[in-house]
Protein backbone atom coordinates (compact mmCIF):
# COMPACT_ATOMS: atom_id res chain seq x y z
CA UNK A 1 0.00 0.00 0.00
CA UNK A 2 1.58 3.60 -0.79
CA UNK A 3 1.70 5.69 2.18
CA UNK A 4 1.39 9.15 1.08
CA UNK A 5 3.42 10.68 3.76
CA UNK A 6 6.43 9.39 1.53
CA UNK A 7 5.68 11.40 -1.41
CA UNK A 8 4.78 14.79 0.77
CA UNK A 9 7.66 17.82 0.05
CA UNK A 10 7.96 19.26 3.85
CA UNK A 11 7.72 22.79 1.80
CA UNK A 12 3.64 22.49 0.53
CA UNK A 13 0.93 23.51 2.45
CA UNK A 14 -0.84 21.41 4.86
CA UNK A 15 -2.54 18.88 3.30
CA UNK A 16 -6.43 19.09 3.48
CA UNK A 17 -8.97 16.53 5.22
CA UNK A 18 -8.96 13.92 2.11
CA UNK A 19 -5.59 14.17 2.50
CA UNK A 20 -5.82 13.69 6.48
CA UNK A 21 -8.35 10.70 6.26
CA UNK A 22 -5.95 8.69 3.50
CA UNK A 23 -3.24 8.94 5.94
CA UNK A 24 -5.77 7.24 8.38
CA UNK A 25 -6.42 4.61 6.35
CA UNK A 26 -3.00 3.60 5.39
CA UNK A 27 -2.51 3.54 9.30
CA UNK A 28 -5.86 1.10 9.67
CA UNK A 29 -4.43 -0.93 6.87
CA UNK A 30 -0.81 -1.41 8.54
CA UNK A 31 -2.40 -2.24 11.72
CA UNK A 32 -4.60 -4.99 9.88
CA UNK A 33 -8.10 -3.09 10.06
CA UNK A 34 -9.19 -3.33 6.59
CA UNK A 35 -12.76 -2.76 6.85
CA UNK A 36 -12.04 0.59 8.75
CA UNK A 37 -9.03 1.32 5.98
CA UNK A 38 -11.73 0.63 3.93
CA UNK A 39 -14.53 3.02 4.62
CA UNK A 40 -11.33 5.58 5.06
CA UNK A 41 -10.55 5.78 1.77
CA UNK A 42 -13.53 5.49 0.09
CA UNK A 43 -14.40 9.19 2.48
CA UNK A 44 -11.34 10.03 0.77
CA UNK A 45 -11.83 9.49 -2.78
CA UNK A 46 -15.34 10.68 -2.33
CA UNK A 47 -13.69 13.78 -1.14
CA UNK A 48 -11.18 13.68 -3.80
CA UNK A 49 -12.39 11.23 -6.19
CA UNK A 50 -9.19 12.37 -9.15
CA UNK A 51 -6.59 10.27 -7.22
CA UNK A 52 -5.17 7.39 -8.66
CA UNK A 53 -2.92 5.77 -5.79
CA UNK A 54 -6.25 5.88 -3.88
CA UNK A 55 -7.68 3.81 -5.88
CA UNK A 56 -5.01 1.38 -6.15
CA UNK A 57 -4.93 1.74 -2.31
CA UNK A 58 -8.68 0.55 -1.99
CA UNK A 59 -7.72 -2.23 -4.32
CA UNK A 60 -5.33 -3.54 -2.06
CA UNK A 61 -7.72 -3.17 0.63
CA UNK A 62 -10.35 -4.76 -1.13
CA UNK A 63 -7.96 -7.85 -2.00
CA UNK A 64 -6.88 -8.66 1.43
CA UNK A 65 -11.50 -8.26 2.30
CA UNK A 66 -11.31 -10.68 -0.68
CA UNK A 67 -13.71 -8.67 -2.17
CA UNK A 68 -11.85 -9.01 -5.89
CA UNK A 69 -14.90 -7.73 -8.31
CA UNK A 70 -15.01 -5.00 -6.60
CA UNK A 71 -10.76 -4.55 -6.34
CA UNK A 72 -10.67 -5.20 -9.99
CA UNK A 73 -12.67 -1.57 -10.62
CA UNK A 74 -10.49 0.27 -8.33
CA UNK A 75 -7.74 -1.16 -10.45
CA UNK A 76 -8.92 -0.37 -13.68
CA UNK A 77 -10.05 3.47 -12.24
CA UNK A 78 -6.23 3.69 -10.95
CA UNK A 79 -4.61 2.97 -14.10
CA UNK A 80 -7.00 5.28 -15.71
CA UNK A 81 -5.53 8.16 -13.48
CA UNK A 82 -2.12 6.50 -13.06
CA UNK A 83 -1.24 5.07 -16.46
CA UNK A 84 0.26 1.68 -16.94
CA UNK A 85 2.10 1.42 -13.76
CA UNK A 86 3.70 -2.22 -13.70
CA UNK A 87 2.47 -2.21 -9.98
CA UNK A 88 -1.10 -1.83 -10.33
CA UNK A 89 -1.08 -3.98 -13.92
CA UNK A 90 0.01 -6.50 -12.04
CA UNK A 91 -2.37 -6.72 -9.13
CA UNK A 92 -5.21 -6.36 -11.82
CA UNK A 93 -3.89 -9.50 -13.24
CA UNK A 94 -3.33 -11.20 -10.01
CA UNK A 95 -7.05 -10.63 -9.25
CA UNK A 96 -8.18 -11.62 -12.96
CA UNK A 97 -6.57 -14.87 -11.77
CA UNK A 98 -8.92 -14.84 -8.53
CA UNK A 99 -12.07 -14.42 -10.25
CA UNK A 100 -10.77 -16.94 -13.37
CA UNK A 101 -10.63 -14.40 -15.92
CA UNK A 102 -7.32 -16.21 -17.41
CA UNK A 103 -7.20 -15.10 -20.63
CA UNK A 104 -7.05 -11.34 -19.52
CA UNK A 105 -4.65 -12.21 -16.63
CA UNK A 106 -2.23 -13.56 -18.73
CA UNK A 107 -2.69 -10.67 -21.32
CA UNK A 108 -1.66 -8.12 -18.61
CA UNK A 109 0.99 -9.91 -17.18
CA UNK A 110 2.13 -10.55 -20.62
CA UNK A 111 1.99 -6.78 -21.13
CA UNK A 112 4.12 -6.09 -18.10
CA UNK A 113 6.79 -8.27 -19.21
CA UNK A 114 7.26 -6.20 -22.27
CA UNK A 115 7.15 -2.96 -20.25
CA UNK A 116 9.81 -4.42 -17.89
CA UNK A 117 11.08 -7.54 -18.14
CA UNK A 118 13.18 -8.15 -14.98
CA UNK A 119 9.68 -7.63 -12.98
CA UNK A 120 9.92 -10.91 -11.23
CA UNK A 121 6.10 -10.73 -9.83
CA UNK A 122 5.06 -11.01 -13.67
CA UNK A 123 6.66 -14.28 -13.90
CA UNK A 124 5.91 -15.55 -10.20
CA UNK A 125 2.38 -14.87 -9.94
CA UNK A 126 1.99 -16.16 -13.49
CA UNK A 127 3.04 -19.91 -12.35
CA UNK A 128 -0.79 -19.51 -10.42
CA UNK A 129 -2.45 -18.40 -13.60
CA UNK A 130 -0.96 -21.77 -15.36
CA UNK A 131 -1.63 -24.09 -12.24
CA UNK A 132 -5.33 -23.10 -12.51
CA UNK A 133 -5.28 -23.53 -16.04
CA UNK A 134 -3.39 -26.82 -15.87
CA UNK A 135 -0.98 -25.62 -18.16
CA UNK A 136 2.35 -26.88 -16.10
CA UNK A 137 5.13 -26.64 -18.02
CA UNK A 138 4.03 -23.34 -18.90
CA UNK A 139 4.01 -23.16 -14.90
CA UNK A 140 7.53 -24.47 -14.68
CA UNK A 141 8.76 -22.40 -17.59
CA UNK A 142 7.31 -19.45 -15.43
CA UNK A 143 8.99 -20.63 -12.34
CA UNK A 144 12.21 -20.59 -13.58
CA UNK A 145 12.68 -16.90 -15.31
CA UNK A 146 11.61 -15.72 -12.38
CA UNK A 147 14.21 -17.17 -10.76
CA UNK A 148 16.43 -16.32 -12.92
CA UNK A 149 16.05 -12.74 -11.64
CA UNK A 150 15.09 -13.48 -7.53
CA UNK A 151 16.59 -17.03 -7.11
CA UNK A 152 15.57 -16.94 -3.47
CA UNK A 153 11.99 -15.78 -3.48
CA UNK A 154 9.83 -17.68 -1.05
CA UNK A 155 6.58 -16.95 -3.03
CA UNK A 156 7.59 -18.60 -6.38
CA UNK A 157 8.62 -21.89 -4.27
CA UNK A 158 5.31 -21.93 -2.73
CA UNK A 159 3.45 -21.31 -5.77
CA UNK A 160 5.06 -24.15 -7.49
CA UNK A 161 4.54 -25.94 -4.65
CA UNK A 162 0.82 -25.94 -5.42
CA UNK A 163 1.41 -27.03 -9.01
CA UNK A 164 3.15 -29.73 -8.37
CA UNK A 165 0.78 -30.77 -5.62
CA UNK A 166 -2.15 -30.52 -8.34
CA UNK A 167 -0.12 -33.08 -10.36
CA UNK A 168 0.07 -35.73 -7.02
CA UNK A 169 4.02 -34.53 -7.14
CA UNK A 170 4.39 -34.42 -3.46
CA UNK A 171 7.89 -34.99 -2.80
CA UNK A 172 8.40 -32.16 -5.24
CA UNK A 173 5.99 -29.80 -3.56
CA UNK A 174 7.02 -30.80 -0.12
CA UNK A 175 10.62 -29.81 -0.89
CA UNK A 176 9.39 -26.07 -2.65
CA UNK A 177 7.02 -25.31 0.41
CA UNK A 178 10.23 -26.52 2.95
CA UNK A 179 12.23 -23.78 1.18
CA UNK A 180 9.73 -21.50 1.63
CA UNK A 181 9.75 -22.00 4.83
CA UNK A 182 13.34 -21.64 5.47
CA UNK A 183 12.83 -18.46 3.40
CA UNK A 184 10.24 -16.75 4.85
CA UNK A 185 9.26 -18.66 8.19
CA UNK A 186 6.33 -16.85 8.55
CA UNK A 187 4.42 -17.27 5.28
CA UNK A 188 1.04 -17.92 5.45
CA UNK A 189 -0.05 -21.43 6.14
CA UNK A 190 3.18 -22.74 4.83
CA UNK A 191 3.08 -25.29 7.86
CA UNK A 192 -0.07 -26.30 6.93
CA UNK A 193 0.33 -26.46 3.09
CA UNK A 194 3.51 -28.95 3.81
CA UNK A 195 1.30 -31.43 6.29
CA UNK A 196 -0.99 -31.62 3.69
CA UNK A 197 1.70 -32.49 1.29
CA UNK A 198 3.46 -35.12 3.90
CA UNK A 199 -0.05 -36.70 4.53
CA UNK A 200 -0.51 -37.37 1.17
CA UNK A 201 2.75 -38.64 0.62
CA UNK A 202 2.04 -41.14 3.46
CA UNK A 203 4.80 -39.57 5.60
CA UNK A 204 2.47 -39.22 8.36
CA UNK A 205 4.52 -38.95 11.46
CA UNK A 206 5.99 -35.89 9.88
CA UNK A 207 2.26 -34.45 8.67
CA UNK A 208 1.66 -34.65 12.61
CA UNK A 209 4.76 -32.43 13.60
CA UNK A 210 3.43 -30.02 10.75
CA UNK A 211 0.25 -29.79 11.84
CA UNK A 212 1.28 -29.53 15.31
CA UNK A 213 3.58 -26.58 14.01
CA UNK A 214 0.55 -24.43 12.29
CA UNK A 215 -1.71 -24.63 15.27
CA UNK A 216 0.88 -23.30 17.44
CA UNK A 217 2.11 -20.59 15.53
CA UNK A 218 -2.30 -19.63 14.96
CA UNK A 219 -4.03 -21.99 17.48
CA UNK A 220 -7.14 -20.15 16.52
CA UNK A 221 -7.24 -21.28 12.76
CA UNK A 222 -10.59 -23.59 11.90
CA UNK A 223 -9.85 -24.92 8.83
CA UNK A 224 -6.14 -25.99 9.85
CA UNK A 225 -7.15 -27.59 13.15
CA UNK A 226 -10.32 -29.29 11.03
CA UNK A 227 -7.95 -30.45 8.72
CA UNK A 228 -5.94 -32.00 11.39
CA UNK A 229 -8.79 -34.07 12.81
CA UNK A 230 -9.62 -35.10 9.80
CA UNK A 231 -5.82 -36.67 9.12
CA UNK A 232 -6.18 -38.06 13.06
CA UNK A 233 -9.50 -39.83 12.05
CA UNK A 234 -8.45 -41.12 9.27
CA UNK A 235 -5.04 -42.22 11.22
CA UNK A 236 -7.92 -44.15 13.68
CA UNK A 237 -6.87 -41.84 16.62
CA UNK A 238 -9.84 -41.61 17.77
CA UNK A 239 -9.74 -40.00 20.86
CA UNK A 240 -7.23 -37.40 19.41
CA UNK A 241 -9.72 -36.31 16.58
CA UNK A 242 -12.64 -35.92 18.87
CA UNK A 243 -10.82 -33.78 20.89
CA UNK A 244 -9.81 -31.48 17.63
CA UNK A 245 -14.01 -31.73 16.93
CA UNK A 246 -14.53 -30.57 20.43
CA UNK A 247 -12.20 -27.62 20.50
CA UNK A 248 -13.45 -26.22 16.92
CA UNK A 249 -17.17 -26.27 18.86
CA UNK A 250 -15.40 -24.15 22.03
CA UNK A 251 -14.32 -21.99 19.12
CA UNK A 252 -17.34 -21.58 17.18
CA UNK A 253 -20.39 -23.52 18.58
CA UNK A 254 -22.02 -23.08 14.75
CA UNK A 255 -19.32 -24.70 12.95
CA UNK A 256 -20.95 -26.99 11.11
CA UNK A 257 -18.16 -29.27 9.40
CA UNK A 258 -17.04 -29.77 13.49
CA UNK A 259 -20.51 -31.21 13.82
CA UNK A 260 -20.60 -33.44 10.56
CA UNK A 261 -17.34 -35.11 11.55
CA UNK A 262 -18.54 -35.59 15.22
CA UNK A 263 -21.12 -37.44 13.26
CA UNK A 264 -18.30 -39.71 11.00
CA UNK A 265 -16.54 -40.48 14.84
CA UNK A 266 -20.75 -41.85 16.04
CA UNK A 267 -20.79 -43.94 12.64
CA UNK A 268 -17.33 -45.01 12.75
CA UNK A 269 -17.99 -46.52 16.34
CA UNK A 270 -21.17 -47.91 15.48
CA UNK A 271 -23.55 -45.34 16.73
CA UNK A 272 -25.98 -44.76 14.83
CA UNK A 273 -28.80 -42.79 16.55
CA UNK A 274 -26.09 -40.63 18.12
CA UNK A 275 -24.50 -40.11 14.08
CA UNK A 276 -28.11 -38.96 12.78
CA UNK A 277 -28.32 -36.17 15.68
CA UNK A 278 -24.79 -34.72 14.61
CA UNK A 279 -25.02 -34.83 11.10
CA UNK A 280 -28.94 -33.19 11.79
CA UNK A 281 -27.17 -30.49 13.83
CA UNK A 282 -24.58 -29.84 11.38
CA UNK A 283 -27.14 -28.75 8.34
CA UNK A 284 -29.01 -26.28 11.10
CA UNK A 285 -25.78 -25.12 11.23
CA UNK A 286 -25.41 -24.56 7.27
CA UNK A 287 -28.43 -26.01 5.11
CA UNK A 288 -25.45 -25.55 2.01
CA UNK A 289 -22.52 -28.14 3.66
CA UNK A 290 -22.13 -30.76 1.63
CA UNK A 291 -22.36 -34.56 2.76
CA UNK A 292 -24.67 -35.03 5.52
CA UNK A 293 -27.98 -35.45 3.71
CA UNK A 294 -25.65 -38.66 1.63
CA UNK A 295 -24.95 -39.93 5.54
CA UNK A 296 -28.72 -39.79 6.21
CA UNK A 297 -29.86 -41.07 3.12
CA UNK A 298 -27.65 -44.21 4.13
CA UNK A 299 -28.51 -44.74 7.42
CA UNK A 300 -32.59 -44.67 6.61
CA UNK A 301 -32.13 -46.69 3.29
CA UNK A 302 -33.57 -49.96 4.79
CA UNK A 303 -36.01 -48.53 6.75
CA UNK A 304 -37.21 -45.35 5.06
CA UNK A 305 -35.95 -45.88 1.61
CA UNK A 306 -38.22 -42.56 0.59
CA UNK A 307 -36.82 -40.18 3.12
CA UNK A 308 -33.26 -41.19 1.65
CA UNK A 309 -34.36 -40.55 -1.95
CA UNK A 310 -35.11 -37.64 -0.73
CA UNK A 311 -31.86 -36.95 0.88
CA UNK A 312 -30.16 -38.11 -1.75
CA UNK A 313 -32.02 -35.76 -4.26
CA UNK A 314 -31.30 -32.65 -1.87
CA UNK A 315 -27.23 -33.73 -1.56
CA UNK A 316 -26.99 -33.62 -5.40
CA UNK A 317 -28.12 -29.75 -5.40
CA UNK A 318 -25.19 -29.07 -3.75
CA UNK A 319 -22.69 -29.63 -5.84
CA UNK A 320 -21.21 -32.07 -4.28
CA UNK A 321 -17.27 -32.92 -6.39
CA UNK A 322 -15.74 -35.32 -3.68
CA UNK A 323 -15.38 -38.44 -6.20
CA UNK A 324 -15.36 -40.98 -3.67
CA UNK A 325 -18.65 -39.74 -2.28
CA UNK A 326 -20.63 -39.49 -5.68
CA UNK A 327 -19.73 -43.08 -6.72
CA UNK A 328 -21.46 -44.18 -3.38
CA UNK A 329 -23.89 -42.02 -3.79
CA UNK A 330 -24.02 -43.33 -7.06
CA UNK A 331 -24.57 -46.92 -5.73
CA UNK A 332 -27.09 -46.34 -3.12
CA UNK A 333 -28.89 -44.28 -5.78
CA UNK A 334 -28.83 -47.74 -7.74
CA UNK A 335 -29.62 -50.08 -5.40
CA UNK A 336 -32.68 -48.09 -3.96
CA UNK A 337 -34.38 -47.80 -8.05
CA UNK A 338 -33.17 -44.09 -9.06
CA UNK A 339 -31.06 -44.80 -11.81
CA UNK A 340 -31.38 -41.19 -12.84
CA UNK A 341 -29.77 -40.21 -9.96
CA UNK A 342 -27.20 -42.60 -10.55
CA UNK A 343 -26.37 -41.95 -13.83
CA UNK A 344 -26.15 -38.39 -12.66
CA UNK A 345 -23.99 -39.13 -9.73
CA UNK A 346 -21.62 -41.37 -11.93
CA UNK A 347 -21.50 -38.64 -14.62
CA UNK A 348 -20.38 -36.21 -12.22
CA UNK A 349 -17.58 -38.29 -11.05
CA UNK A 350 -16.04 -38.45 -14.97
CA UNK A 351 -16.24 -35.15 -14.96
CA UNK A 352 -13.96 -34.56 -12.17
CA UNK A 353 -11.80 -38.06 -13.31
CA UNK A 354 -11.92 -39.06 -16.63
CA UNK A 355 -10.48 -42.06 -16.20
CA UNK A 356 -12.70 -43.78 -13.01
CA UNK A 357 -12.97 -47.28 -13.76
CA UNK A 358 -15.52 -47.37 -11.03
CA UNK A 359 -18.01 -44.67 -12.58
CA UNK A 360 -17.75 -46.24 -16.00
CA UNK A 361 -18.36 -49.07 -14.39
CA UNK A 362 -21.54 -47.91 -12.58
CA UNK A 363 -23.21 -46.01 -15.52
CA UNK A 364 -22.80 -48.77 -17.83
CA UNK A 365 -25.01 -50.81 -14.77
CA UNK A 366 -27.43 -48.26 -15.33
CA UNK A 367 -27.39 -47.98 -18.87
CA UNK A 368 -28.24 -51.84 -19.11
CA UNK A 369 -31.27 -51.48 -16.51
CA UNK A 370 -32.98 -48.73 -18.92
CA UNK A 371 -32.00 -51.39 -21.83
CA UNK A 372 -29.74 -49.43 -23.37
CA UNK A 373 -27.07 -51.93 -24.20
CA UNK A 374 -25.04 -50.21 -26.91
CA UNK A 375 -24.09 -47.16 -24.48
CA UNK A 376 -23.81 -49.71 -21.85
CA UNK A 377 -21.51 -51.92 -23.22
CA UNK A 378 -19.42 -48.64 -24.71
CA UNK A 379 -18.98 -47.65 -20.92
CA UNK A 380 -17.58 -51.00 -19.57
CA UNK A 381 -15.19 -51.30 -22.52
CA UNK A 382 -13.74 -47.89 -20.84
CA UNK A 383 -14.09 -49.48 -17.50
CA UNK A 384 -12.13 -52.53 -18.47
CA UNK A 385 -9.59 -51.37 -20.39
CA UNK A 386 -8.52 -49.34 -17.47
CA UNK A 387 -9.05 -51.68 -14.92
CA UNK A 388 -8.63 -55.06 -16.61
CA UNK A 389 -7.47 -57.49 -13.74
CA UNK A 390 -10.95 -56.72 -11.66
CA UNK A 391 -13.32 -60.15 -12.06
CA UNK A 392 -16.72 -57.39 -11.61
CA UNK A 393 -16.11 -55.58 -14.54
CA UNK A 394 -16.01 -59.19 -17.29
CA UNK A 395 -18.63 -60.50 -14.80
CA UNK A 396 -20.89 -57.66 -15.32
CA UNK A 397 -19.90 -58.20 -19.26
CA UNK A 398 -21.39 -61.45 -19.02
CA UNK A 399 -24.32 -60.35 -17.81
CA UNK A 400 -24.87 -57.77 -20.32
CA UNK A 401 -24.16 -60.38 -23.43
CA UNK A 402 -26.97 -62.46 -21.99
CA UNK A 403 -29.43 -59.91 -22.33
CA UNK A 404 -28.66 -59.28 -25.53
CA UNK A 405 -28.68 -63.04 -26.18
CA UNK A 406 -25.02 -63.25 -27.05
CA UNK A 407 -24.53 -66.72 -25.44
CA UNK A 408 -21.05 -67.59 -26.28
CA UNK A 409 -19.77 -63.86 -25.47
CA UNK A 410 -21.33 -64.05 -22.37
CA UNK A 411 -19.44 -67.60 -21.47
CA UNK A 412 -16.45 -65.99 -22.39
CA UNK A 413 -16.51 -63.08 -20.36
CA UNK A 414 -17.67 -65.36 -17.34
CA UNK A 415 -14.21 -67.12 -18.31
CA UNK A 416 -12.32 -64.39 -17.97
CA UNK A 417 -13.79 -63.18 -14.73
CA UNK A 418 -12.86 -66.98 -13.28
CA UNK A 419 -9.22 -66.47 -14.52
CA UNK A 420 -8.40 -63.82 -12.53
CA UNK A 421 -9.57 -64.84 -9.28
CA UNK A 422 -9.98 -68.95 -9.65
CA UNK A 423 -10.52 -69.54 -5.97
CA UNK A 424 -13.23 -66.93 -5.76
CA UNK A 425 -16.66 -68.63 -4.20
CA UNK A 426 -19.11 -65.86 -5.21
CA UNK A 427 -17.45 -65.86 -8.72
CA UNK A 428 -17.65 -69.41 -8.94
CA UNK A 429 -21.36 -69.08 -7.90
CA UNK A 430 -22.03 -66.74 -10.42
CA UNK A 431 -20.11 -68.03 -13.64
CA UNK A 432 -22.25 -71.53 -12.53
CA UNK A 433 -24.90 -70.31 -12.63
CA UNK A 434 -24.18 -68.25 -16.19
CA UNK A 435 -22.77 -71.46 -17.95
CA UNK A 436 -26.47 -73.16 -16.68
CA UNK A 437 -28.51 -70.33 -18.26
CA UNK A 438 -26.56 -70.36 -21.29
CA UNK A 439 -27.20 -74.50 -21.25
CA UNK A 440 -30.77 -73.72 -20.74
CA UNK A 441 -31.11 -71.56 -23.20
CA UNK A 442 -29.11 -73.79 -26.16
CA UNK A 443 -31.21 -76.86 -24.86
CA UNK A 444 -34.97 -74.93 -24.93
CA UNK A 445 -33.50 -73.37 -28.78
CA UNK A 446 -32.87 -77.17 -29.35
CA UNK A 447 -35.82 -78.83 -28.53
CA UNK A 448 -37.75 -75.49 -30.56
CA UNK A 449 -36.16 -76.13 -33.40
CA UNK A 450 -36.93 -79.59 -33.08
CA UNK A 451 -39.85 -79.04 -32.62
CA UNK A 452 -40.18 -76.17 -35.65
CA UNK A 453 -38.99 -79.11 -37.80
CA UNK A 454 -41.82 -81.84 -36.66
CA UNK A 455 -44.41 -78.44 -36.76
CA UNK A 456 -42.99 -78.15 -40.52
CA UNK A 457 -43.16 -82.03 -41.35
CA UNK A 458 -46.85 -82.07 -39.83
CA UNK A 459 -47.83 -79.11 -42.08
CA UNK A 460 -45.63 -80.60 -44.85
CA UNK A 461 -48.39 -83.96 -44.74
CA UNK A 462 -51.29 -82.01 -44.19
CA UNK A 463 -50.98 -80.05 -47.45
CA UNK A 464 -49.88 -83.28 -49.36
CA UNK A 465 -52.81 -85.15 -48.08
CA UNK A 466 -55.16 -82.16 -48.99
CA UNK A 467 -53.63 -82.42 -52.72
CA UNK A 468 -54.23 -86.13 -53.60
CA UNK A 469 -57.07 -86.68 -56.17
CA UNK A 470 -57.86 -84.94 -58.45
CA UNK A 471 -56.97 -81.63 -59.33
CA UNK A 472 -60.25 -78.81 -59.30
CA UNK A 473 -61.26 -77.28 -62.30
Amino acid sequence: MINENSFRDPDEHPWDQADVIACEAFELYEKGQMQEALKKLTEAIEMNPSYGAWYFNKGLTLDALERYEEAIECYLRAIELCGEDVEILNSLAVDYTRTCQYDLALEIFEKIEEMDPGYEPCYCNRIITYTELEQYDKAEEMFYLAQQIEPDCPICFYNIGNALFSQGRYERAIWCWQRTAHLDGDHPQIYYRIAQACWAAGRREEAREYFLKEIRREPGNLEVILDFGIFLLQQGDIEAAKEKFNRLLELEPEYAPAWFYKGELALNLGRQEEAIDYYQRALGADRKLKGPRFRLAQLCADREPEKAIQYLHQEMSTDLDEPDVLLAMGWLSARLGQHETACRCFLRVLDQDRIEPLAFYGLALCLAVRREYDAAEQCLKQAVSLKPDLPAFHLAGAWLSLQQQQWEQALRRAELALEIEPKNRALQKSCRQIRRTVQAVKCRTKINTLLSKACRFVRFKHFKSCCVGKPHR
